[in-house]
């Protein structure tokens, strides 16, 4: 989950870029930073310079590191040592020549430390990545790296060699190909302020970077690979605030657009939903938000298209794969295409001779490479932590494919419209003064429970992890059936007890959950296409279909939001949370 930034060329304010870097993938969740410079003294020898600090980045600068050409920085997610200055990355040698930042966990790093101490080696940090730094002092970045256990990724300057070192298993890095200047990243969208040529490093792939070249090796053999970059399709000003507060509120707007652009091209629906046809068991696998879209694509593939699709939460997939064969498809969600519960899982399904198609947001990232079949997203970088526009582009994407399935991708295409008109008019003025005074309303409330039928039920869950994950409110998404068999029991007056009541045929059945909420004492919001007098506070969703699910969960993200504003908290950066979990 930590950030990792490097340059080498010919411009002299390295730290600087690398400091920038790091700023750029705070999202990804952290506790410390640090960064290292390669500077040149009065007498044309070469040191390295860190600054490296616990907490966030915040108004810190690195204006006090020398100029150099080549650096290397990291926002850290503590594992090993707690969370002090010393703990912090980078970590050098004895020496001080050499300096190492590290995403993973060494797994067998205990053994050699306690070898290194014996042989007179002094540790000043309590890290599993200092015995790194030690190790380089005798023996070359192949033969370290190979015998670390565990999935990591490592990256090394050494103040004698004008070149970066990186190499991974199982931790995402991205190599950025410039003009006489190379660039790091464990994330493709720090790199797009420079160049939008970029190659993904492979499991067991090293990389050495100069100003003028990248030579990438197998790991394990040394051997020379040849490669061929990618042109990333993103924009730089996707990746920025531009008029907004926060990414969250410019990605909740941007869905409009991207729903819109999702309906528009529908090609690659159609041809998985071909591999689907051919399949003799499918499954959804995700975790978190993507886990939520797969569920409301199993319910869509069942109302839509008439079949059945299995699904399984990403970190237990892997108790799941007895029963795989050839036959198999599996459809894997998930925003980032590093998610290493998702990929765990699939490279097992691989094994067992599955086939993988999957949806992610992230061209050439490591479940895209992995996959037989790809679809793309198309909602450009997201760096919010708590996803909007992804998850929505996840279930649009969903819906496509269950018409295409069944035949019928322009009805498909034609509720993807509408959903999008029913989104605007959730994002219209008059519906945002609605939603934001409800925020006002509930935002001392210690509880929340979400209740839905149908596709309402994955709504529900997701807007109770909106809520959650960024307000800290507690909040509880349930089937409304579920009411009367112990949830209930924790309504109470004045409890907030939001009920989705879409026009289809759960509208009924869900109408009376939110009676029973409303007779123990519930404060109760009607999400639907129509009021009614059991509603304590009404917000109108124009119906969309199927596809009214999207502005629903439109409403929850608002929601989620304007409580998190209230409270006085950061949207972007919710407490010990990560935007891409990189870690089992």
């Amino acid at each position: 989950m930590c950030g990792i930034f490097g340059y080498i060329g010919e411009r002299k304010n390295a730290s600087q870029i690398v400091f920038e870097g790091l700023k750029s993938l705070e999202y990804r969740g952290y506790d410390s930073w640090g960064v290292a410079v390669v500077t040149k003294l009065k007498n044309n020898k070469e040191e390295i310079r860190i600054k490296k600090k616990a907490g966030k980045i915040g108004k810190n600068n690195v204006n006090d590191l020398p100029g150099g050409a080549i650096a290397i920085g990291h926002t850290r997610w503590a594992t090993h040592g707690g969370l002090t200055d010393l703990n912090s990355h980078p970590h050098l040698d004895c020496k001080k020549e050499i300096a190492v930042i590290h995403n993973g966990i060494f797994e067998n790093y205990e053994e050699f430390k306690n070898k290194l101490i014996k042989k007179g080696h002094k540790f000043i940090s309590q890290t599993d990545t200092e015995v790194i730094s030690h190790l380089l002092e005798s023996e070359d970045f192949r033969t370290v790296f190979n015998k670390m256990e565990g999935l990591n990724a490592v990256i090394v300057i050494n103040s004698k060699k004008r070149e970066i070192i990186a190499a991974r298993n199982g931790s995402p890095l991205v190599i950025g190909f410039g003009m006489n200047e190379n660039f790091l990243a464990s994330d493709a969208s720090a790199l797009l302020p420079y160049t939008k040529k970029v190659y993904f490093l492979e499991d067991n792939e090293m990389a050495i970077l100069t100003e003028k070249s990248v030579v990438i090796k197998d790991v394990k053999s040394g051997k020379t690979k040849k490669i061929k970059p990618q042109i990333l399709n993103w924009k730089l000003a996707e990746g920025e605030k531009g008029k907004y507060p926060n990414f969250m509120l410019k990605e909740i707007y941007e869905q409009p657009k991207i729903l819109s652009g999702i309906a528009s091209n529908a090609s690659e629906s159609v041809k998985i939903a071909k591999e689907i046809r051919k399949s003799r068991g499918a499954y959804f696998v995700g975790c978190g938000s993507a886990s939520y879209a797969a569920i409301a694509g199993t319910y869509l593939f069942s109302k839509v298209a008439n079949r059945h699709i299995n699904f399984a939460i990403g970190s237990e997939f892997g108790y799941h794969l007895d029963f795989l064969n050839k036959d198999s498809l599996i459809i894997p969600i998930s925003q980032s295409g590093e998610t290493m519960d998702i990929l765990e899982s699939i490279k097992k399904a691989k094994e067992k001779g599955a086939k993988i198609a999957c949806l992610t947001n992230v061209l050439g990232s490591s479940l895209y490479r992995m996959s037989d079949y790809k679809m793309l997203i198309g909602a450009g970088p997201e760096k919010s932590v708590a996803s909007t526009k992804a998850l929505t582009g996840m279930i649009a994407h969903l819906i496509l494919l269950a018409y295409a399935l069944d035949g019928g991708i322009k009805d498909g295409q034609k509720v993807l419209a509408a959903s999008a008109d029913s989104t605007k008019k959730i994002l219209s003025s008059k519906s945002i003064k609605s939603i934001k005074l409800l925020a006002g309303r509930i935002s001392e409330s210690k509880n929340t429970y979400i209740i839905g039928r149908g596709l309402s039920y994955p709504a529900s869950l997701e807007t109770a992890m909106k809520i959650k994950e960024i307000s800290y409110i507690h909040a509880e998404g349930l089937a409304a059936g579920e009411l009367k068999h112990g949830p209930l029991a924790l309504v109470e007056k004045g409890t907030p007890c939001i009920a989705f009541l879409p026009n289809d045929e759960t509208y009924g059945s869900n109408l009376a959950g939110a009676m029973e909420m409303k007779a123990r004492g519930g404060f109760v919001i009607g999400i639907s296409f129509k009021p009614h007098e059991v509603f304590d506070y009404y917000i109108p969703v124009t119906d969309a279909g199927v596809g009214t699910i999207i502005p629903n969960i439109v409403v929850a993200q608002l929601l989620a939001y304007f409580l998190t504003i209230k409270k006085g908290l950061d949207p972007d950066k919710p407490r010990n949370l990560a935007k891409s979990v990189t870690v089992k």
